[in-house]
């Protein structure tokens, strides 16, 4: 099989979609299953230097940009680029493999969209519109929506330049990764060839964030409305028809042409069963994501922590007893101010033992900052205890944790927060109080609790990778992580993983009493929830090397359970194999 991934990250890994497809091609029985994997996407900026255009390790093969051909591919390309007035570039790049596995290498077909040929891509929305119902008039004004569709025409061609032809046997499966793939995916159904294969690769239902995220009841509201609405036969566009005008969800709503649904958690795939009549019978698999679980000897969990306590001390003056951390883009999904309610019930508890904490934020909204700007904050108002807002410091959207966590900060004492926004974790990046050989092993691996109260979390792999290091994990309710986990487990969960319900009563209200849900019910449940969690956590967390050992080993031996490996074989593979028999997908418009 050829396997190719549709996606905003063919060249570097920048969130969750390209951490799953590096799980997924790094995985021995994924290579052994498919013999090629090409990552394809739109070129996202022109001004990268020829050799870096697939990333700083990639080996560019073809590129009409920079007038490289390096084995005759310029007769193949010309074609489809004088046809779509776009531009190609073609090549490899590395994809990094456990220590001591060596690495694998995968295939990147980019395509130039910044020019187009206005005439074939009208010409393609029409059929799009005709036979899928996707009305690409009313979002040519958001880049977004517009790139993926000048992708897909072009893309599918150069795809079956390179080889990408199905054939018996050998079949090719494009994965459409969320709403930016299926342009070309079903550029590929017009198309009609019988042994290529279509998968809609939802790792999350952006119709469900957008509903979640915008209304004030977030998760309490809207899983509520989710199961109440499902019992009475009703769907997401009857209780929001505003979602018609949101521009990814009629390419959402179409993953139903496809030959399957690939659903990260039990959650999404019932979200998208949610979204109109038409899904709730779409052949939809619920494919786990796989979380990097490798063993953190007992020597190094403790330079890992010692680090995260040295910094600790160098910002506020005092070196921690416990280290909290949350590893996440500082936005609305994650559920941020949940984590200072927890903590606000937690001080007194830990005030009564005489212990003190020091919580880490790590995520940014505006890329890594230059180091001479980090030095420059550290030095002029003491980033990143404060801050000041406009870039090179808050921006995009920043500026509301930074407010919250400088008012936490003023009225508690044993337990500090901090927001780091920068990307990555480093002497050379993050300033001179950072401790030198600090790296993204100490806030992964020196953590004693990384929170993850999302409201809206499609699976989340970032909660639980602190599991091999013994630390408590907390999730909300509605992490789809926690689907896994439970199959993992015998009975009840490891101390390790700690809930947050704050959506009370599901299954026992009417769909109008659920979409009534506002602010003042998740305000009060969410202060009920903080209550619960702070005491649980404060009885949970280590007071000596015994039960730090313990956690330790519980961790390790739920995170085996959560291997990419296991994943692939248990979940993935199978699935392929279905969608690749499946004769017609549900709902086919034919």
């Amino acid at each position: 099989m050829i396997a190719v991934h549709v996606t905003h990250e063919a060249v570097e890994k920048m969130g969750g979609i390209g951490a799953v497809i590096e799980g997924l091609a790094t995985c021995p029985s994924y290579r052994e299953a498919f013999e090629r994997t090409v990552l394809v996407g739109p070129l996202l900026a022109t001004d990268r230097p020829a050799a870096e255009r697939l990333g700083r390790a990639g080996e560019v093969i073809y590129s009409s940009l920079d007038e490289i051909d390096a084995g005759g591919w310029s007769a193949k390309f010309r074609p489809i680029e004088r046809t779509y007035e776009v531009g190609i570039i073609y090549g490899r790049r590395p994809l990094d493999l456990p220590a001591g596995e060596g690495g694998t290498e995968v295939e990147v077909l980019l395509v130039d969209v910044f020019r187009f040929n206005r005439e074939r891509l009208n010409l393609f929305k029409a059929q799009l519109f005709s036979r899928f119902g996707v009305p690409s008039d009313r979002f040519e004004h958001i880049w977004e929506y517009e790139q993926y569709l000048r992708l897909a025409e072009p893309a599918c061609e150069a795809l079956r330049v390179i080889g990408c032809r199905g054939r018996p046997g050998r079949p090719v499966i494009i994965f459409a990764h969320e709403y930016m793939g299926m342009p070309t995916a079903l550029r590929a159904m017009l198309d009609g060839e019988g042994d290529v294969r279509t998968v809609f690769y939802a790792h999350e239902t952006a119709s469900a964030r957008r509903t979640v995220e915008t209304h004030p009841g977030h998760d309490l509201m809207f899983y509520n409305l989710l199961d109440a609405g499902r019992a009475e036969g009703r769907t997401l566009e009857e209780f929001f028809p505003e979602l018609h005008g949101f521009f990814k969800h009629p390419l959402v709503k179409a993953a139903r042409f496809c030959d399957a649904v690939f659903a990260v958690s039990d959650l999404v795939a019932r979200e998208m069963r949610f979204l109109s009549p038409a899904h709730q019978t779409m052949p939809v698999e619920v494919i786990y994501n796989g979380v990097p679980t490798g063993m953190v000897p007992a020597e190094a969990r403790r330079q890992h922590r010692r680090r995260l306590r040295q910094y600790a001390k160098a910002i506020f003056g005092f070196e921690p007893d416990y280290i909290f951390t949350h590893v996440a883009r500082p936005v609305l999904s994650k559920g941020i101010w949940r984590d200072l309610g927890v903590m606000h019930e937690l001080e007194p508890l830990l005030k009564r033992r005489g212990s003190t904490a020091v919580y880490f934020h790590l995520g940014t909204l505006a890329g890594q900052r230059r180091r001479r700007d980090v030095l420059h904050m550290e030095r002029l108002y003491g980033w990143p205890v404060h801050h000041e807002l406009g870039y090179p410091d808050l921006c995009n959207g920043e500026e509301t944790v930074g407010e919250l966590f400088e008012d936490f900060n003023r009225h508690h004492s044993a337990i500090r927060v901090v927001q780091v926004n920068q990307f990555g974790w480093e002497h050379r990046l993050c300033g001179l109080r950072m401790p030198q050989g600090a790296c993204m092993g100490d806030i992964r691996h020196g953590t004693d609790a990384e929170f993850g109260l999302s409201v809206y979390e499609p699976f989340g792999i970032s909660q639980l990778e602190p599991l091999p290091a013994g630390a408590i994990c907390l999730v909300s309710g509605v992490c789809g992580c926690l689907d896994l986990v439970r199959r993992c487990v015998d009975g009840a969960l490891p101390p390790n993983v700690l809930v947050g319900d704050y959506v009370p009563g599901r299954g026992t209200m009417t769909a109008a009493r659920a979409a009534a849900l506002g602010r003042a019910e998740r305000d009060e449940v969410e202060a009920g929830q903080a209550k619960r969690l702070a005491a649980e956590l404060a009885r949970r967390l280590p007071r000596d090397e015994a039960q730090m050992a313990k956690l330790v080993e519980l961790g390790w031996r739920l995170g085996q359970r959560l291997s990419w490996q296991r994943v692939v074989s248990e979940y993935f593979l199978p699935a392929v194999r279905r969608a690749c028999e499946r004769d017609d997908p549900a709902g086919d418009g034919s």
